[in-house]
């Protein structure tokens, strides 16, 4: 195999992504057709980027560009060299840059792997210091690097990588319709009413006799805010769960960082299964996760809430598919302070309301949903042992260590 030294824009077309108007997060630039990516949605994407949190409308489009299928996209700023592929054809802002190849050189995939594999660390050591770190487009292209000369060989060592990560988005999708199942459960026993036994409880006001309207912190023994601390891969103490690790449809405890922290702290700040952590600040704000397995000691960061909740008034499986809804999300975003950066208080968090059923429909439900978060959690498992196998080998691929 004969290995060449090249840059980014020796092997395809390399731009920034548009967003000209000012301000940018004017109103009527929004809620259209066309899906806007961010750097945010690059960083929790897999191999291929399907899935984005807003849209530009035709002006949004007019000062921006509209990015075809298999660009990859290599964010600049926040989340530095993080990169995905797009799936869909879809708009930037200039915080990405993309990467469209000359296919006669080099494929998508391959560099999206070589990122991977060691360009990511040498891009975010070249901006550390910084005071807001970011890699500008002359940045991006100063560093050269090793490639095959032969596009085929390129495209054997993808194939090899990519039946990892083909394993990972199958299961992925059989664990989104493992979530979609209970969800769906959810919406018809305690949406819709239609629970079992229905036909013989009499409603009062709207409400199953035996049934409550609860608020979310009406339904817990504690509500609090997280822990601050700077967060290291070194393991230096418990794991330190962030917001960028529960946006992700699952967490991913494999790449959730450490943190220093006292005894007395660590126990105040732990997490235990059935806790739920919420998002109060960003983009993202409103979005929660249910801790369903826990393998270390692990805190939470100061930009998330936990609600603990109480078991003798709901299950923690009926309040985390609750908080984990979209119209949990909805709810909150409606009622966060901030325009450029929505931000949530414990009050505004926990003031959702949902009916909580009596205690027989509650441990009914979790019959009904044990199975599937079992298998849940079991592909859960397996994506992480997929993961890691697929970073050991990743290198060692890409150096030309190991041949395929």
């Amino acid at each position: 195999m004969i290995w060449v030294d090249s840059s980014l824009d020796e092997l395809g077309f390399v731009s920034r992504g548009k967003s000209r108007h000012r301000p940018r997060d004017a109103a009527h630039l929004y809620g259209g057709q066309y899906p806007f990516v961010q750097t945010g949605d690059v960083k929790h994407a897999g191999l291929y980027l399907y899935e984005y949190s807003q849209t530009y409308s035709e002006a949004g489009l007019a000062q921006s560009k509209l990015w075809p299928a298999g660009t990859l996209c290599i964010t600049i700023a926040a989340n530095i060299a993080d990169t995905a592929i797009l799936g869909i054809d879809a708009c930037f802002p200039d915080s990405v840059i993309g990467f469209i190849p000359d296919l006669t050189k080099t494929n998508a995939r391959y560099i999206k792997y070589l990122f991977d594999a060691e360009l990511k660390l040498k891009y975010r050591q070249f901006t550390q210091g910084a005071a807001q770190d970011n890699l500008s487009q002359g940045k991006l292209l100063s560093i050269r690097f090793r490639i095959p000369q032969d596009v085929e060989d390129q495209e054997r060592i993808a194939d090899f990588i990519s039946a990892y990560d083909e394993l990972i988005e199958n299961n992925s999708r059989r664990i989104e319709l493992l979530v979609q199942s209970v969800r769906l459960l959810y919406r018809e026993w305690f949406v819709y009413l239609r629970f079992p036994g229905h036909e013989h409880v009499e409603n009062i006001n709207g409400i199953p006799e035996g049934w409550k309207l609860l608020a979310v912190k009406d339904c817990c023994s504690q509500v609090s805010y997280g822990y601050t601390a700077s967060s290291t891969i070194e393991k230096v103490g418990p794991k330190l769960l962030r917001i960028t690790d529960i946006v992700p449809s699952c967490i991913n405890w494999e790449s959730v960082p450490y943190c220093e922290i006292g005894e007395k702290e660590k126990d105040k700040y732990k997490l235990a299964l059935g806790d739920v952590v919420v998002a109060r600040t960003g983009a993202t704000v409103g979005y929660a996760k249910r801790i369903s397995s826990v393998e270390e000691d692990v805190v939470y960061a100061s930009y998330l809430v936990k609600f603990k909740p109480d078991p003798e008034i709901v299950d923690d499986l009926i309040l985390g598919v609750f908080m984990e809804s979209n119209e949990y999300k909805e709810y909150v975003k409606a009622n966060a302070g901030g325009a450029a950066q929505p931000n949530a208080n414990a009050q505004v968090l926990g003031g959702a309301k949902l009916l909580v059923p009596a205690k027989k429909i509650q441990e009914q439900f979790r019959v009904y949903c044990t199975e599937s978060f079992e298998l849940k959690r079991n592909l859960e498992r397996q994506n992480a042992m997929l993961t890691k196998a697929r970073d050991l080998l990743l290198p060692r691929l890409m150096n030309g260590d190991i041949t395929v």
